[in-house]
């Protein structure tokens, strides 16, 4: 076996500076407003698309290892690759990947997605059996719908912007995940705030033990008084569970960044919005509307930066992977191609319900495989259910550019805390 082809030293600064920095510089962890407003002009998200395709033009679409000195790193360039790679985890595919570990670690110490072996499998199964991973709706669903209902109901017709939106949208998350109790305890989702912007840094910070203790304490003593109609209601009070929530109210947080850029489609996109109101009409159970959120990720993703480690040597098509090796998937490079999906720059949600996405395995808004994000149902349900309350009785208008409309390419990045809509009744 032969090793695997390597990009040249100056292949691999380009990498580095139009893919790799862009997306740390943004927050991987924790997004960071100014810099997503200047990425967002520099539309820096379809430069990082450019520069992968012409290294996959060049070099084929294989694994592409990166001259990273210390560090066996190569680039997943074929969408066949995702699929494999996503549903070989954790074996010999893991998750809990080497940089992840470090960064997670900050506020999630005994989450799944840095467990490995036994820890692994048996924090997973307590997970997927608390958000009912195998349910497309959760039993919980007619209290989320309650609380939802009871936040959003507030923001009626005028502008709403992100500082607008944000405040009502914790205080649901809040009551969705510990109960109506910590409807405003804003200290406990501030205090996760500043982990994940240490997070953020990775390597070049030292573990904030002190802060985490602080905020884990918090998390457990809301456990302690979960009611049964809260995501936590009968979870133990103890460091691995409140590891884990620390993770969902991370998962939410990105679940608000989406609805605020779904809602910005939907005021953009007139026909989609007349399909999702008349879905909502006849009583379906927004199936179209969570297309419109699929969609949104797609285009958008909020993890764009998906990471595996091998967990053993490898024959990859007659190449040697050796153990340890980090593996990226880009998502947009995937999500946006479009030398291959006509509709890589438009918002279309018919395609999550047709069987196009069936065809194309490296279409991964939630990931996929063992690893997939186990709330996506969860997420999908209760960020639809904010659509559905907000475009009941309301259209919008966005008065912030860029305007993501139909009949001309999206961006390919779009900054949710810059974005300005107005809601009329």
């Amino acid at each position: 076996m032969s090793g695997l082809p390597t990009a040249s030293v100056a292949e691999t600064a380009k990498v580095f500076a139009g893919v790799v920095a862009p997306t740390l510089a943004g927050g991987v962890i924790k997004r960071r407003p100014r810099v997503m407003t200047l990425l967002e002009k520099m539309q820096a998200d379809a430069s990082a698309v450019q520069t992968l395709q012409k290294l996959r033009a060049r070099h084929g679409d294989g694994l592409l290892r990166l001259a990273v000195p210390g560090r066996s790193f190569a680039l997943v360039l074929s969408p066949d690759d995702v699929g494999r790679v996503l549903a070989d985890s954790p074996e010999p595919f893991t998750p809990a990947n080497l940089e992840k570990k470090k960064a997670l670690s900050q506020f999630q110490p005994h989450g799944v997605l840095i467990s490995e072996g036994p820890e692994r499998d048996r924090r997973r199964e307590w997970t997927e059996r608390a958000l009912e991973t195998s349910r497309p709706t959760h039993h919980l669903a007619p209290s989320v719908r309650a609380k939802v209902a009871d936040e959003f109901a507030a923001l009626g017709p005028g502008p709403l912007d992100w500082d607008t939106f944000a405040p009502v949208w914790w205080r649901m998350v809040r009551r969705v995940v510990f109960g109506d109790h910590a409807r405003d305890d804003q200290a406990t989702t501030d205090l996760l705030e500043r982990l994940r912007l240490s997070a953020n840094w990775s390597y070049l910070l030292p573990g904030r033990r002190r802060l985490r203790e602080e905020f884990l304490g918090r998390v457990r003593a809301l456990l302690a008084r979960a009611p049964e109609d809260s995501l936590a209601g009968g979870l133990a009070a103890d460091d691995e569970v409140a590891s884990q929530i620390g993770h969902w109210l991370f998962a939410f947080d990105a679940a608000g960044m989406v609805t605020f850029r779904t809602l910005a489609l939907l005021a953009t996109h007139p026909a989609q919005r007349q399909q999702a109101r008349q879905d909502l009409a006849s009583g379906a159970e927004l199936g179209y509307l969570r297309a419109c959120v699929l969609d949104t990720v797609r285009l958008w993703p909020t993890t764009p930066a998906i990471l595996r480690d091998t967990t053993k040597e490898l024959d990859w098509h007659g190449h040697r992977v050796p153990a340890g090796t980090g593996l990226l998937v880009f998502a947009p490079l995937f999500h946006r191609d479009d030398s291959r999906l006509p509709y890589a720059h438009s918002f279309v949600p018919e395609i999550w319900l047709d069987g196009r996405v069936q065809e194309e395995p490296s279409l991964v808004p939630f990931s996929a495989g063992p690893g997939e994000c186990p709330a996506k149902n969860l997420v999908l349900f209760t960020t639809a259910t904010v659509l559905a309350t907000m475009i009941g009785d309301r259209d919008y208008t966005v008065d912030s550019s860029p305007k993501p409309g139909p009949g001309r390419p999206l961006p390919a990045t779009f900054d949710n805390f810059s974005l300005r809509l107005t809601g009329h009744p």
